[in-house]
């Protein structure tokens, strides 16, 4: 929640004021109105996430923090995203690149386009290093090079030819895929394109466990598969005959 001068949270365990938390450091212990302790703190980034207003279906904090270091993402890198749904990628990349970093981002839809800006700013505030445009990257990739590519489009393979154009000498391209019949004509694609090296496919699994008494025991639910990500490198052409 965004506290307010005059708010208040109701949940089942009573009603807790804005007013005992502004201005107070994080991790205030409150009473509610039922005398139920309840600590309060800022949101963490998949918190935020997770709660966020969406237009679409996110990329989950679990494959976001794979892409972040798989993707080797740093601070001061450009960084173009396709497909940016309702913000998640974005948001995790920007923190990443930092403000030395640039990320350009192409969505067709003008709806996504204002939900993601939305959640952005709400989390980071002013972003002057990221541009987004209402553009088909199926169709090109301008405002190159970049260091790295991140596509959440329903068939990046089609990209692949424009995205090596783009792509800086040894970056890395990434895509998130929910099919693995999706994820098997990409990998075609970007073999048949001679411009990737070092194409690998994950998927990330998340499982809490429960420490309770002398009880220690993974959690009865997990999170399984979300999507696939596959990495490559661009290359050199390859030598010819």
């Amino acid at each position: 929640m965004r506290l307010a001068e005059g708010g208040a949270f109701q949940f089942h365990r009573g009603i807790v004021q804005h007013a005992d938390i502004l201005g107070q450091d994080e991790g205030i212990c409150v009473h509610t109105s039922l005398d139920r302790l309840v600590w309060a703190y800022r949101p963490r980034m998949q918190d935020y996430v997770m709660e966020m207003q969406r237009n679409s279906a996110i990329v989950y904090p679990k494959d976001i923090a794979f892409v972040l270091v798989w993707g080797d993402i740093f601070p001061g890198a450009r960084v173009f995203e396709a497909g940016v749904g309702s913000g998640a990628m974005a948001i995790a990349i920007l923190r990443a690149i930092g403000a030395a970093g640039q990320l350009v981002s192409y969505e067709l839809r003008e709806d996504m386009i204002a939900r993601a800006q939305a959640n952005v700013h709400a989390f980071h505030g002013p972003t002057e290093n990221w541009a987004v445009h209402q553009r088909d990257a199926y169709e090109t990739i301008d405002d190159g090079p970049f260091d790295r590519m991140f596509l959440d489009l329903p068939e990046p393979g089609r990209v692949a030819p424009h995205a090596a154009g783009a792509l800086k000498p040894g970056g890395i391209l990434c895509t998130y895929l929910p099919n693995a019949t999706q994820v098997d004509s990409t990998v075609a694609a970007l073999r048949e394109s001679g411009a990737f090296a070092e194409i690998e496919t994950y998927e990330t699994l998340y499982r809490p466990w429960v420490f309770r008494g002398q009880s220690a025991r993974p959690a009865h639910v997990m999170v399984g598969h979300t999507g696939f990500l596959t990495f490559a490198r661009r290359s050199l052409d390859r030598a010819r005959d």
